[in-house]
């Protein structure tokens, strides 16, 4: 096509065009005048994509986080410049951490007021430099199809992640002759045919071996395949922190979630294994035991670390094998392998697989409401198919040791601790999911960050349910002052509104719920509301983790 022929468009026209190239049918936004050309454009494509508004751009971030989780394609986001990156900014950083693709578009000054401090005027580079891939700004309207087309590969290849691209106002207004591009593709490292036959002599080798799946970039069929491959070599598997939705949960071989309360009996596992063989896993802090499980830099364990970012390879550990290779890449190659006949270790699996058993058990726990008997009822009640989200507290140690998630994407929680990020990934899932029952786990202080985007669900008809855990403070720091300030309380304790009215202003269902015994049918109302529902469970303070309670902490045991 010749540069004549190409029709001129504005910026905004030609970024929201370059976005339907690309596949983008949801967008979640806050919206601002700065990049008022975008939401103009964006009024002509309402019947290809749906434009989520929401109530405070870090909820939106979160929302954008998940669709990334949930689809493998980039969530995109856009929020206004100043005040609304700084927001989304806790979202930017999540999907870092969580490795999710994600591309967070935000409007500028004009290039005419740069560098003036103009009315909330940022350095985006300075600001999300190190929380991002790449962090560019679109100056000239032509450069939009390049620039954008860069940031959906950034944002699929390699170690997935987010990137940030700035839009300054008076390139969304001006016009440009510029053709298309075409829709981005997804590039990965394919491992090679040395490192797999040194696989396979490892694992024959080994007598203690444990599989360990973490990280992104896995899709329904990469998860099949390295199921295929476990079970046709009898492996352990275990999950790192809140990935455990990468192995169905039910299947004989999968051993437990390798992360915060593990299992001990799971932890000396590690330890003693002979071969870990790492599989997208980062192996950070969370997923190490803040790096003694696995000895930094050298293991006491063979070590196999495949990621897709040549960046984590040998970063902490120094690994016997390392491959630089997709997860949808290796898992296909590795169920390719021939199998090990009659490995040494079926034993060591199927003893790892009763200690997991014997863990979904859940104890007494102080007060008239059992978390651990909530969680058991709903591991039966809830389709296989259901997505179970939660942010951080205490609370989610129920949600993580007693839930068993069937299959990819089941679960979504951020493995940086990021508190509020439930009840918008929520929103997000029963948006792309329409059809999958939706249940969100906050605690009270969890859901009051970004309780606001239950109004979100309100307006974009996302009957999702809320389970809000309240205990009247921030629990998890509560746990750790205890321990090491006993009797010296301070800053921890929270007065909470009644969540069930505040629940019913935003014109949802809501349900208080104090026993046990209540929380069966008060969960059939809240699936029969068919609307956004909140229940609130009640628990006593001194239930603070499946384990123990505040008293036993206090009195040192």
């Amino acid at each position: 096509m010749t540069e004549s022929a190409v029709k001129e468009r504005s910026g905004g026209r030609i970024l929201v065009d370059t976005l339907r190239i690309n596949g983008v049918d949801t967008i979640f936004c806050v919206p601002g005048e700065s990049y008022l050309p975008v939401l103009d454009a964006l009024y002509d494509e309402q019947e290809a994509i749906k434009l989520i508004v929401c109530r405070q751009e870090g909820g939106a971030a979160y929302m954008a986080d998940a669709y990334g989780k949930l689809t493998g394609r980039p969530g995109i986001c856009f929020v206004t410049r100043g005040p609304g990156a700084s927001n989304a900014s806790v979202g930017v950083h999540t999907a870092f951490q969580d490795s999710t693709p994600m591309i967070l578009f935000v409007g500028q000054v004009g290039g005419d007021f740069a560098e003036r401090e103009a009315f909330q005027e940022m350095d985006f580079r300075r600001m999300f430099g190190q929380m991002a891939k790449w962090v560019g700004q679109v100056d000239r309207p032509e450069r939009l199809p390049e620039m954008v087309s860069r940031a959906f590969h950034l944002a699929v290849s390699g170690r997935p992640g987010p990137v940030v691209l700035a839009l300054p106002e008076d390139m969304l207004t001006a016009s440009a002759r510029v053709e298309d591009v075409r829709r981005f593709r997804r590039v990965q490292a394919h491992p090679g045919a040395a490192d797999l036959q040194t696989l396979r002599e490892m694992l024959a080798k080994a007598k203690r071996p444990v599989l360990l799946l973490g990280g992104g970039d896995w899709s329904t069929e990469a998860c099949r395949d390295i199921a295929a491959f476990a079970e046709a070599n009898d492996l352990p598997v275990a999950c790192s922190f809140r990935r455990q939705d990468l192995f169905d949960n039910r299947r004989r071989n999968y051993i437990g979630d390798v992360g915060i309360g593990i299992n001990p009996a799971l932890a000396e596992r590690i330890r003693e294994a002979d071969l870990l063989l790492a599989v997208g896993a980062r192996l950070g802090e969370m997923t190490t035991g803040g790096y003694t499980l696995i000895e930094a830099p050298r293991p006491k364990q063979q070590l196999v670390h495949v990621h897709p970012g040549t960046e984590e390879l040998g970063r902490v550990y120094q690994a016997d094998l390392l491959i630089n290779a997709g997860m949808a890449e290796f898992a296909a190659a590795a169920r390719e392998l021939a199998p090990l006949p009659a490995p040494a270790w079926s034993g060591w699996t199927a003893a790892a697989s009763d200690d997991y058993l014997l863990w979904l058990q859940p104890g007494p726990m102080p007060g008239k409401l059992d978390l651990g008997k909530v969680m058991l009822f709903l591991r039966e009640r809830l389709p296989a198919d259901a997505i179970v989200t939660n942010g951080a507290g205490n609370y989610s140690s129920w949600v993580h040791r007693f839930y068993q998630y069937s299959g990819l994407r089941t679960q979504l929680a951020p493995t940086n601790g990021s508190m509020g990020y439930g009840l918008p990934a929520a929103v997000a899932a029963k948006i792309v999911h329409p059809e999958k029952t939706v249940v969100c786990f906050a605690g009270d202080g969890c859901f009051l960050m970004n309780g606001q985007e239950l109004a979100t669900a309100l307006q974009h008809d996302a009957p999702i349910i809320v389970i809000v855990v309240n205990n009247g403070m921030y629990g998890t720091i509560r746990m750790h002052q205890e321990r090491r300030y006993p009797g010296r309380t301070s800053g921890t304790q929270l007065i909470n509104p009644d969540f069930t009215a505040l629940a019913r202003a935003y014109g949802a269902y809501g349900e208080v719920v104090v026993t046990t015994d209540e929380f069966e049918a008060a969960f059939e109302r809240a699936v029969a509301s068919n609307w956004p529902a909140l229940l609130e469970l009640r628990i006593d303070p001194d239930a603070i983790t499946p384990r123990t309670t505040l008293t036993a902490i206090k009195q040192g045991s």
